[in-house]
């Protein structure tokens, strides 16, 4: 036999002399790397074997031609003979005491791995999932005190430069989530107070105190509906961004490249978007603020006829410069929590894109709720100040 064949395992089948029967003269390594090209002949063998339906007879499996044989092998040779022997007696003749053994210890079938269930008490089954979140809501904590302290630090580079912030970038910045914001900023306050202005118009008809909607409009409008869905549409709009970003750059390896010249990387890429949400924000809020009393005032003369100058002179009366500056008040604090979340989320991203969705996601989420919140809190505290 020539060295190409005994690189790879080879079988041959002959008739038993004397007696009804076949041998199966096994040969060459019998391994999981060489048994690919005799298995097309094994499964031939067999088709032939059962066409002519042996029964009572005697199959015989030489195993002295084999070499090595590893489980893989010896798996082969065990289906062999199982299959064999529902009809005939088989015998395993030849190879080593070591070889037999290990075909005769396989079993019939290949063990099914077993079903793990973990049975874990009521009390770990409701308190589990928020101790998670607790942990979770703790390093969330950490991480964004960590980026709030690094930001006003305002370490952007090497100590030598010292901690400045590089206006290029804040320029840079503001240009994207400032200008490029107000066309949506807007249009969606114009609706938003149109819708106010005609819904107020229609539940106060019935008390014949339409032109009330001008205070209703103004007051909730400069006090909380302006700045805060101002600060929702910049989370969802640039504080995804900012997710995206300095997420795809540390999918990239970039962040960690700042960090090896000798950067922060906080400073050089948290600190100028922080800064321009603290600026575009509260000048976004006061546009929206025109906005939604513009679309106020076009409804109020459509639906209920009354006319700018009654809407203006209503309006003077109705609110102060404290209503005003209790809504904007709240801004820079809403842009700094979203440039900040934003950027947490975007220092968590991995090395796939699933989790750069994930915590984009995430990150619009938090920022709404966090906004949200806060929103809230004000309200209490300017109730409990009388402001």
């Amino acid at each position: 036999m020539s060295s190409g064949q005994m690189d790879n395992a080879a079988v041959d089948a002959e008739q038993l002399e004397g007696q009804a029967g076949e041998r199966f003269r096994l040969s060459g390594p019998w391994r999981n790397t060489t048994l690919d090209t005799v298995m097309p002949k094994l499964l031939k063998m067999r088709d032939d074997f059962e066409s002519r339906d042996p029964s009572g007879g005697c199959v015989e499996i030489d195993i002295s031609g084999i070499s090595t044989l590893d489980t893989s092998g010896a798996w082969i040779i065990r289906r062999m003979q199982l299959g064999a022997g529902e009809k005939n007696e088989v015998r395993i003749v030849g190879g080593t005491d070591a070889m037999r053994e290990l075909i005769s210890a396989l079993p019939e079938q290949p063990p099914l791995p077993d079903k793990i269930v973990v049975r874990r008490p009521l009390m770990q089954k409701i308190f589990d999932p928020l101790g998670h979140m607790s942990v979770n809501l703790m390093q969330d904590v950490l991480a964004m005190s960590y980026v709030l302290g690094s930001a006003v630090r305002g370490a952007q580079s090497k100590e030598k430069r010292g901690g400045r912030a590089s206006i290029a970038s804040i320029v840079n910045q503001l240009d994207h989530m400032g200008v490029r914001a107000v066309p949506i900023i807007l249009l969606m306050s114009f609706l938003i107070g149109a819708i106010i202005a005609q819904q107020g118009a229609f539940q106060l008809r019935y008390f014949g105190a339409e032109v009330f909607v001008v205070d209703l409009v103004g007051i909730l409008q400069l006090r909380e509906i302006g700045v805060l869905l101002t600060a929702i549409m910049i989370a969802g709009r640039s504080g995804s961004a900012i997710t995206a970003e300095i997420g795809s750059m540390k999918m990239r390896e970039e962040v960690d490249a700042l960090k090896v010249i000798g950067l922060n990387p906080v400073g050089v890429l948290v600190l100028p978007r922080i800064i321009a949400l603290v600026i575009a924000l509260p000048l976004l809020s006061i546009i929206a603020n025109f906005a939604a009393l513009y679309g106020a005032a076009v409804v109020s003369l459509a639906y209920s006829g009354i006319t700018f100058q009654v809407f203006v002179t209503r309006l003077h009366d109705a609110v102060d410069y404290a209503t005003f500056a209790a809504g904007l008040i709240k801004a820079p604090f809403m842009a700094v929590v979203i440039g900040i979340v934003a950027a947490v989320e975007g220092m968590k991203v991995g090395g796939s894109a699933e989790s750069l969705g994930q915590h984009v996601t995430a990150s619009v989420v938090k920022s709404i709720f966090v906004v949200i919140l806060m929103d809230g809190l004000f309200a209490v505290f300017y109730a409990a100040i009388n402001f």
